[in-house]
């Protein structure tokens, strides 16, 4: 027998028991794939994957539950917030995500994510910021950056018409009630692994009975930018970091 036949083929990768393994609908490019991962790979870290209720939102996060073996929610466009704080309720043994683009949480759900997290209820928001409205046709978001095209914005998004993109992370610090806030991005291996970390920090806000936890990500959304997933990729640490920085805004338990 040849030395290459005695070698013993040991497996060093395998995909979360979280997810359940489904070819992705998403466009080539896109980054919630990579999110999904990471948000599973926490799930199944934390030991919670046999407790958690997933809420999703409408938008890009509505098919959820056919990525994530786990029981989940689906609220009307928007309430996912008002959704989830009514599960934790009912279900306070459960860990309770949310799972949220920038068209649903921050235009048509400011009011449920602002007073969900000023009353500081116990549960998860992972939050994916790519500027624009994914699933319904590319119009401008809040988050939509000064000058960027989308089919509500021909000629870019203007500050006297508009006004300028709403920093998230940043206002729901400021409530008393909020008790981990973070900004991430997955646009390389250096902010995956930041990103890795803050969704640990996020979970533990639930797990230890800290209170809230958000997350922000932002992604890329090549097919709305009308750019190639490179380009896409380039522009969310070029653009998008430029004007939503990166970093964890505040950690009540550490007191910061």
């Amino acid at each position: 027998m040849s030395a290459v036949a005695k070698v013993k083929m040991e497996q060093v990768f395998s995909p979360p028991r979280a997810l359940k393994g489904k070819i992705s609908h998403f466009c080539p490019g896109c980054q919630h794939g990579v999110i999904h991962r990471l948000v599973a790979e926490q799930l199944d870290a934390s030991g919670v994957r046999e407790n958690t209720i997933g809420v999703a939102s409408v938008g890009c996060s509505v098919f959820l539950y056919d990525y994530f073996d786990v029981d989940v929610v689906e609220a009307p466009h928007g309430r996912a917030a008002a959704v989830a704080t009514g599960v934790k309720r009912a279900q306070p043994d459960k860990f309770v995500f949310t799972y949220q683009g920038d068209g649903d949480l921050a235009a048509i759900g400011t009011a449920e994510i602002v007073h969900a997290a000023n009353r500081g209820e116990k549960f998860t928001v992972v939050f994916v910021n790519n500027a624009v409205f994914g699933m319904t046709g590319g119009q401008m978001a809040p988050t939509t950056l000064l000058g960027q095209v989308t089919t509500t914005s021909p000629y870019g998004r203007q500050i006297e018409a508009a006004g300028p993109p709403i920093r998230m992370a940043e206002m729901l610090a400021t409530l008393e009630g909020a008790g981990y806030v973070a900004r991430v991005a997955v646009n390389n291996v250096k902010n995956l692994m930041k990103a890795k970390a803050a969704l640990k920090r996020a979970f533990e806000y639930q797990t230890k009975g800290l209170g809230f936890g958000f997350v922000e990500v932002l992604s890329a959304c090549p097919t709305n930018w009308k750019m190639n997933p490179v380009e896409a990729n380039e522009r969310v640490g070029k653009e998008m970091v430029a004007y939503f920085p990166l970093g964890v805004f505040k950690d009540a338990a550490k007191g910061a």
